[in-house]
């Protein structure tokens, strides 16, 4: 009896144990099959999270599968996560992009159209009332001049606005410049508010996110000119893993290419959706390697 006793107490714990693998090989089946996405701060986090929501439902429904969608507090954050395995996408900045391509080999998928192309500017902005009406002004006067990049990690915030001013030689890094003072605000607009509050004199800018700003009045436009204007850069990117199939690339794409919602749209000041790819961004990987940021 004692020896049937024995052997019912060791069946009963390894079926235990089998139950057991068996639940955590659910748990993890579930685990893995959310789909999970970071996003850059472009904006301040409470006027894009009801736009990330709703993003977030038309994508798991698109999808036939969870998909959650979080805000970064910081743009490297974002890479950090897709270089580490943390997400399956990102919404990047396009500096931010090009790092990620050449760290984990993100691939860039879709991005927006602003006004029917998919192109934004730096702009250099400052208050109406201020004397400078030409960067050649504001580099006149330079050592006057109280100056706000966004993230550094910002193409439009810090990388191209940055290469500007080392080309005309007034600014090498934050704390080597002739500018009366430099800052980094953190995102556009932190700096837009900078500049109609006269905190600082001059701030960079991503041109789609300051007419969004103004037109959602969260700046009044008329306190504001434009100095500076760069050349086209092709829009922020949403790219994924370098591993994801294809079957889930053109379930992606075809799912933002069908999106029509005015709010979700709004959020990045776009009129749409288009494909996008790891060429369109080579011009950005070019100023990146100039920096040092990548190499060759």
């Amino acid at each position: 009896m004692k020896k049937l006793s024995v052997l019912f107490i060791i069946l009963v714990l390894v079926l235990s144990a089998c139950g057991t693998k068996d639940k955590d090989k659910n748990a993890d089946k579930k685990t893995n099959d959310v789909f999970t996405i970071g996003v850059i701060p472009a904006q301040t986090e409470g006027e894009m999270k009801s736009s990330l929501d709703k993003l977030q439902k038309v994508l798991s429904n698109k999808l036939d599968r969870k998909v959650k969608i979080t805000s970064y507090p910081d743009y490297n954050g974002v890479v950090e996560a897709m270089n580490y395995n943390k997400i399956d996408m990102a919404y990047f900045g396009p500096l931010t992009y090009v790092v990620a391509h050449e760290q984990s080999g993100a691939k860039a998928i879709i991005t927006q159209l602003i006004k029917g192309e998919p192109f934004y500017y730096s702009y250099l902005i400052t208050h109406k009332d201020s004397k400078y009406n030409s960067i050649e002004d504001m580099i006149s006067d330079v050592k006057n001049v109280k100056f706000a990049f966004g993230d550094p990690s910002s193409t439009s915030g810090s990388l191209i606005p940055g290469i500007k001013l080392k080309d005309e030689g007034v600014y090498k890094s934050e704390s080597e410049n002739d500018f009366k003072n430099v800052r980094f605000t953190g995102s556009h607009d932190a700096t837009a508010l900078a500049v109609q509050n006269k905190q600082v004199d001059v701030g960079a800018i991503d041109s789609a996110i300051f007419d969004k700003l103004v037109e959602e009045g969260t700046v009044d436009g008329k306190q504001f000119k434009t100095i500076w204007k760069s050349e086209k850069l092709f829009q922020y990117p949403w790219a994924v893993s370098k591993n994801t199939d294809e079957k889930t690339i053109k379930q992606l794409q075809d799912s933002f290419l069908s999106i029509k919602d005015k709010e979700i749209l709004g959020a990045y000041g776009a009129t749409g959706f288009t494909k996008a790819e790891n060429k369109d961004y080579a011009s950005i990987r070019k100023a990146a390697i100039k920096e040092g940021m990548i190499t060759e």
